[in-house]
């Protein structure tokens, strides 16, 4: 890898999606590499246990809308990013679609924030970080923001 020209960040819109821009377009701004901000909706197809009621396809739909608006909001506010900005959501499982997108991209490096989860949610849920390290083709860059520096 001579040199990074793209970045794949994924966004979840929780309480510490402002930390990993931060350190992302830092990063970014470093190599002067291209950012994408990438927001995966959930769609629930993977939930075999539960019956999934066809309301949630206008739920998802609603999240996607949302999202997208979150997403340009976060490209408009990073436009002076040397290398560039951009931004897609998608609808599917959050770590597969992460590491199809950074693939079909063809991305040098995935920088995605990692809260840590312990105990009942990681069980659940697992660590959505974890399963991107572990499938990635490409480097990953992970960032856990009640760690980082002040």
């Amino acid at each position: 890898m001579d040199k990074t020209n793209k970045i794949i960040v994924p966004i979840d819109f929780t309480s510490t999606t402002d930390k990993v821009v931060k350190y992302a377009v830092s990063v970014a701004d470093k190599m002067n590499a291209h950012v994408i901000f990438l927001h995966v909706v959930n769609d629930f197809h993977g939930y075999d246990m539960l019956l999934v009621h066809p309301s949630f396809s206008v739920i998802t739909n609603d999240l996607k809308e949302k999202a997208e608006e979150k997403i340009a909001d976060l490209v408009e506010n990073h436009q002076d990013l040397k290398g560039g900005v951009s931004g897609k959501v998608i609808i599917g499982n959050v770590a597969k679609e992460i590491v199809n997108f950074a693939a079909q991209e063809n991305a040098e490096m995935i920088i995605i924030g990692a809260r840590g989860v312990r105990g009942l949610e990681e069980l659940l849920m697992g660590s959505t970080a974890k399963k991107v390290l572990d499938t990635a083709i490409c480097p990953v860059l992970t960032f856990h923001p009640f760690r980082a520096r002040k």
